[in-house]
């Protein structure tokens, strides 16, 4: 992701992007991509929190 990542505001439309993750129901890493869940048509809710240990 590029460093303007962090100018979004509510209700604008996010940039596709790619996340190496870990799937439970696979017991395996994967990657999940925003164009492949809109694809499969998905729902996607993008959470960010500032950082481990501060309140929310």
């Amino acid at each position: 992701m590029s460093e303007n990542c962090c100018d979004l505001k509510v209700r604008q439309i996010v940039p596709n992007f790619k996340l190496d993750i870990f799937d439970p129901s696979k017991g395996d890493f994967g990657e999940i991509s925003l164009e492949t869940q809109k694809a499969n048509k998905k729902w996607t809710i993008l959470f960010f929190y500032p950082a481990d240990f501060t309140f929310v």
